[in-house]
């Protein structure tokens, strides 16, 4: 294990950075105090703690708010920099004391033990797309909002729409002729309308923005390749490559399941063997994704037009396609005979969505050119 000239440990605040530093000697972390959160100071700690010899300086600090504006700060100037994930920092059970320096010692002495588990940090060409994604996923949040207090308005006032589906041009015509007596509930119905219109134009331009970048990004053929799934679209491909990046660093899909917290939590001890739910750890975006496109997987197996056209017009290779026509035959069985035993749906698509991760996982393998084997996936 490489040896550096201090292990330093960085309780990150909006406005404050606490700090601790361990020498390689194995003496007790030493707290240095509190400052300020900006580049200035950084770059002044980072001189005050270089050691006389030259050795490189190792820093940590937690996942959070702040980003990865310090870890690149950081390793610019050449020392090694780490960003932890703050659900995995051991913790005594009785320890019930938390305060900046206890953070920033404890970061310290077990940074310099190789105990913290770093999480992977996006370059900054990476990140943005991330942000992009983000903001799509925020903004369709927000026109649901905006549909659901519309459509709780008209409620409230006995107005039903009687068609197949809403938020069609009909929908929106028989919106158009809805009057109401008051003019101040003809108000309030024109401002929801006006809402729910301009929450669809700012997802509609977000997602128009992601399939201009995707034309020059550089997970553009993986992105490709995973829209040969069933179920896995644009959005969800562009999300899956921006959140979770380069998925070979995973050695087997299996790893992949466990970091989007996807397989089951376990609690035994002794002869006894309970599963519970699952651990729900590791990114949310990607894991919500992945569920809804398990649901494409309850009718039965199928290349329809749609799949076709879509595999033809990015020019999906043969063995990715043969893969995603394997993902098919397997999970929409599978979807099949968990249905049949009963057991509840939303834990069938979780199943679904788990093995779905493995399928991702061996075509993006596919696609770098790493080895893999579909059979062992699920």
């Amino acid at each position: 294990m490489f040896e550096y000239g201090a292990y330093v440990g960085l309780d990150v605040h909006k406005d404050t950075i606490a700090i601790a530093v361990a020498r390689p000697d194995w003496g007790e972390p030493e707290y240095r105090g509190i400052l300020p959160n900006c580049r200035k100071s950084l770059s002044r700690l980072i001189d005050s703690l270089q050691p006389p010899t030259g050795e490189a300086l190792s820093f940590v600090y937690e996942a959070g708010p702040c980003g990865y504006g310090i870890y690149r700060e950081i390793t610019d100037t050449g020392h090694d920099c780490q960003v932890v994930a703050p659900t995995l920092i051991p913790r005594k059970p009785g320890d019930r004391v938390k305060t900046d320096r206890r953070d920033a010692v404890t970061l310290a002495g077990l940074h310099r033990a190789g105990q913290l588990t770093p999480v992977w940090v996006p370059d900054p060409a990476r990140e943005a797309v991330r942000d992009l994604t983000r903001a799509r996923e925020d903004m369709k949040v927000a026109e649901i909002k905006a549909r659901q207090r519309l459509g709780a308005f008209l409620l409230r006032h006995r107005r039903v729409y009687s068609g197949k589906s809403r938020w069609t041009q009909a929908h929106f015509r028989w919106l158009e002729e809805q009057k109401f007596e008051i003019s101040l509930q003809q108000l309030v119905f024109q401002e929801y309308v006006d809402a729910a219109i301009a929450a669809g134009k700012r997802t509609d331009a977000l997602v128009a923005q992601m399939h201009e970048m995707l034309t020059d990004w550089s997970e553009r053929p993986t992105v490709e390749a995973l829209m040969s799934l069933r179920g896995v679209s644009t959005i969800t491909a562009m999300t899956v490559m921006a959140e979770l990046g380069d998925l070979t660093r995973f050695d087997t899909p299996r790893q992949l399941m466990a970091f989007l917290g996807l397989v089951p939590g376990e609690y035994s001890s002794g002869s006894r063997r309970r599963q519970g739910a699952i651990t729900k750890t590791g990114n949310g975006h990607v894991r919500r994704l992945l569920i809804e496109s398990a649901w494409a997987y309850r009718f039965p197996a199928r290349k329809t037009a749609h799949l076709r056209r879509k595999c033809a017009r990015v020019q999906v290779p043969d063995r990715v396609q043969a893969i995603a026509w394997a993902a098919q035959k397997r999970l929409c069985g599978r979807y099949w005979k968990l249905s049949h035993r009963g057991m509840p749906k939303n834990k069938v698509v979780t199943a679904i969505a788990r093995e779905l991760v493995g399928f991702i996982w061996a075509i993006a393998c596919e696609v770098r050119g790493r080895p893999h084997g579909t059979r062992a996936i699920a």
